[in-house]
Formats: C-alpha cells, sequence, structure tokens
C-alpha cells in the first residue's frame, strides 16, 4: 500500500518515504508555480511574502520578528505575566510614554517654578468616566470581532477534517474494475485533499491582503489551476524592498508614519485579482460533480454531507471577510483616540495641587494604563493579521493539513479489518471471536450484567456458567 503526501502532486511508495524530502525539493524546482505568466517563474525564483520568511522550527525566530508575529500559544513559558515581552503592548507604548512624561514634566516645572496650573479634579472624573466609556466600547467590539474570527477558523477545519474523510472513505476507487482507472480515482481523491488545504492557506494570505498564488505555502498546491490571481502575476509589482532599520525600528514602536499600507500590493495590481480561495471551492465542487456522474460517489446522503461542508467553508470566506472589512467607525476611532489623549494630557493639571513632584510619574502611570488598554484594542481589531496577539493562522493551516496527512496516509479501512480480531475486545476480557461463539441471549445477558456493574470498575466480565456476568 502506498502512503501519499496531500502537498505533493506525487504519490510515493512507503520503501521510497525516506528519500521523500530530497526527491521532493528536486523535482519542485522544475515545477511551474501557478497558470499564465506565472507559470513561467520556477520556485527557486518565486518571490517570498516578507512575512514568511522565519523558519518554522522552534527557535529559529529573529530577534526582529519576537515582537512582529503571532504568537505560538502552545509553547509553554516559566515567565510571569507581569514580566513578559512578547505579546505586550509595551513596545509600541514607548514613544507616547516619553512624550507623556516630557509634557508632564513641562507643566511640573512651570507650576513649580512659574505660575501653579491647576484645574479642579471635577473634570478628571467626568473626563474620566467619558473615556473608561469610549475605551470600554472600542476593547469589547475588538475582542468581538477577534472571537468571531476564531470561531470561523474552527469551522473551517471542521468542515475540512469532514470534507476529507467523506472524500477519501465514501468516494469508491474502481480497483476492481480497472486498475488504471482505481489509480486515477486515487489520485483524483488526493487532489481533492490538496485543494482543501490549499483553501485554508489561500484564505490565510487573503486575509493578509496578500492576493496572489506565488507564496511558498500555496504555490505547489494550485500550480494545476488556472486562476485570476495566477494570471495577475507581475515580478515588477510583487517585488519587495528591504525595509530599512529605521523603518523596522518605527514599525516595533508603533508608530503610524512607519506602517506599510496593508493593500498596496492590491493597489498595485494591474489586473483582476479574483477570488482564489472562492476559485478553489469552485474547483472542489467541479470534483465533486465529477465522482457523481462516474457513479463513484453515488449515495445521496453523503452527497449532501459534502455539499453541506462546502457551503460551510463558502460561509467561512463570507464570515471572515465580513469580520475584515467592517472595522469600528473611523468617526468613533478618531473621536475616541482624542478623547483619550485629551484626558491624559490633563492629567498633571490635575494631579499637580496633591502630588507635586510625584505628577510626573503619576501622569505616566495613568497614561500606560489608559493608552494601553486602547492600543490593545486597535491590535487585536483585525484579528487575521502579523501582530503578536492576532490569530496564528499559519498553525490553523498546518492543522488542517497535518490531519489531512493523517485522514490519507492509509487506505480507506474495512470493517473486516477492524472488527474480526483477536484484539477486538468487544467485551472485555474476551474477544470478538470468542463472543461470535457464542449465543445472542449471551451476549444481552452480557450487556445487561455490564450495565449492572459498579460505575468506575475496571474488573473484566467473568463467567458464571454459560452465561457471562460482571464481577462485583
Amino acid at each position: 500500500m502506498s502512503t501519499t503526501n496531500t502537498t505533493s502532486t506525487d504519490t510515493i511508495s512507503s520503501e521510497t518515504m525516506p528519500e521523500k524530502t530530497a526527491t521532493t525539493k528536486a523535482s519542485y524546482s522544475n515545477v511551474s508555480p501557478q497558470s499564465g505568466s506565472l507559470r513561467k517563474t520556477t520556485p527557486s525564483t518565486r518571490p517570498q511574502r516578507p512575512e514568511n520568511r522565519r523558519g518554522n522550527t522552534k527557535g529559529s525566530m529573529k530577534a526582529e520578528e519576537y515582537f512582529t508575529h503571532p504568537m505560538d500559544n502552545e509553547e509553554h513559558s516559566k515567565i510571569p505575566y507581569f514580566m513578559r515581552m512578547q505579546g505586550s503592548i509595551t513596545p509600541r507604548l514607548l514613544v507616547p510614554l516619553v512624550v507623556v512624561g516630557a509634557w508632564a514634566t513641562l507643566i511640573t516645572c512651570i507650576s513649580r517654578f512659574v505660575h501653579p496650573l491647576i484645574v479642579s479634579n471635577l473634570l478628571l472624573t467626568v473626563l474620566g468616566f467619558v473615556v473608561a466609556l469610549g475605551i470600554s466600547f472600542r476593547t469589547s467590539s475588538a475582542y468581538e470581532r477577534y472571537v468571531e474570527g476564531r470561531k470561523y477558523w474552527a469551522q473551517l477545519s471542521q468542515s475540512s477534517r469532514d470534507l476529507a474523510r467523506q472524500i477519501w472513505i465514501h468516494a469508491q476507487e474502481r480497483h476492481d474494475k480497472d486498475p488504471q482507472l482505481g489509480k486515477e480515482d486515487l489520485l483524483g481523491k488526493l487532489t481533492a485533499l490538496n485543494l482543501i488545504v490549499a483553501f485554508s492557506v489561500a484564505l490565510m494570505h487573503k486575509l493578509r491582503f496578500e492576493p496572489y498564488a506565488s507564496y511558498d505555502d500555496l504555490a505547489d498546491l494550485v500550480s494545476n489551476l488556472s486562476t485570476f490571481a495566477g494570471d495577475a502575476y507581475d515580478p515588477e509589482v510583487v517585488s519587495h524592498r528591504e525595509a530599512s532599520k529605521w523603518k523596522k525600528a518605527g514599525d516595533w514602536l508603533g508608530l503610524a508614519f512607519a506602517e506599510s499600507n496593508p493593500r498596496k500590493l492590491i493597489q498595485r495590481s494591474k489586473k483582476n485579482l479574483g477570488n482564489l480561495p472562492l476559485e478553489i471551492l469552485t474547483y472542489l465542487s467541479a470534483y465533486v460533480e465529477s465522482i457523481v456522474q462516474n457513479k463513484t460517489f453515488d449515495n445521496g446522503t453523503y452527497q449532501a454531507m459534502v455539499m453541506n461542508d462546502l457551503n460551510s467553508m463558502s460561509e467561512v470566506l463570507a464570515g471572515c471577510e465580513r469580520v475584515l472589512s467592517t472595522p469600528l467607525p473611523v468617526a468613533y476611532s478618531i473621536a475616541i483616540s482624542q478623547i483619550t489623549w485629551v484626558y491624559v494630557l490633563a492629567l498633571p493639571f490635575q494631579l499637580w495641587k496633591d502630588l507635586q513632584w510625584i505628577t510626573i510619574p503619576g501622569t505616566v502611570v495613568g497614561a500606560y494604563i489608559i493608552l494601553g488598554i486602547a492600543a490593545i484594542g486597535r491590535q487585536i481589531e483585525d484579528p487575521f493579521g502579523h501582530d503578536t496577539n492576532d490569530l496564528p493562522l499559519e498553525r490553523f493551516c498546518n492543522q488542517i493539513k497535518t490531519e489531512i496527512d493523517i485522514i490519507s496516509s492509509k487506505a480507506p479501512p474495512k470493517p473486516e479489518d477492524f472488527i474480526k480480531l483477536e484484539e477486538n475486545k468487544v467485551l472485555y476480557s474476551l474477544s470478538h471471536p470468542a463472543w461470535n461463539a457464542r449465543s445472542t441471549e449471551d451476549i444481552r445477558a452480557s450487556l445487561k450484567a455490564k450495565a449492572n456493574t459498579k460505575s468506575g470498575s475496571s474488573e473484566p466480565l467473568q463467567e458464571v456458567g454459560r452465561v457471562p456476568l460482571a464481577a462485583v
């Protein structure tokens, strides 16, 4: 029996599995990555998105990527939360806190050496209520989008598993009629499983405004498809210039003028980029139609289940697009930001009378709390990006791929392969062959005795006469 990697278009026998990596990499250099103009580019010259440069192995993260990539929540850290930096909003608050500290120092010095600048604490109370209301609204709204995005990816994971399982198990392979037909059916099923993986990867790139099909984790999955994204490929548009150290530092500090436009690849495109996940669903539907027509998938119940899974994947696509394209209205964002800064800048005037020189650190601490919560809301508002607190979409895609690899690693099992075995302890501790030699009445009597067994007991069923009873 042969095993197959769903991310490759070749079937590899179990005897040649140790050489799989080397032979696959060698063959990739001669495989065209996409249809149309993209077919002229080999994977060795394929442009790689800058966000995907880091390796997948643990410990390979670059220092500058420590704060600029989604965290892997599966990794355990022994550092207390209040001492952690990865995932913290602190780096993005350094510049604002320096500005606030300088402002508080200025107001404190003027109040101390020139003229007291004092405002009634009543203003602090009124503005504090408004700021708390605005920040609470923004944070709850952003977290709701974050949770909704995670639910859609959980739904995609479930639908992908179900669809892959139904195709792999219930789509027949006609080996008994014609070995060549059976082989074609097997390769067709593997192609469909590749497309399921490709859908999740293409959706990840689309949600990150990476519209092409040339990325390393996607190109070999869709190289056999004719798509708008493939036809629109232009090396001049996709080419990436290495960001300067100043720009990297500005991005790390969260400075608005240093942030790149996430939609720049879409805006630079000279052709229609299409909708790659939707096109992949179209090819999957075409495959399902073909196996229905050739009678290898003629069970109406299974057909309905497969169509439900395809509709579920389409629902995930629409839902993620809705989350991405419906942020908090700009008017709210501007108003909340202005109100927050007015409150922070007014703090020194209200703290000077009671705190004197302590006004400076007091203002900085207050600003850290207020601006920090507001910044967290801004960061998780788009849960599909590259920030440390965004959803780890790469891990979700790898999980889907791994699970589909597991499903396709063995031929569809037959009941006789796992039921009529000595190892099958149907009713512990007797096996299937032993119980098969008994009468139906004995089996049912044993089942009744099993139900009467004390909960939590692990003692085996024992024979009393011809009827096995549970030991008490």
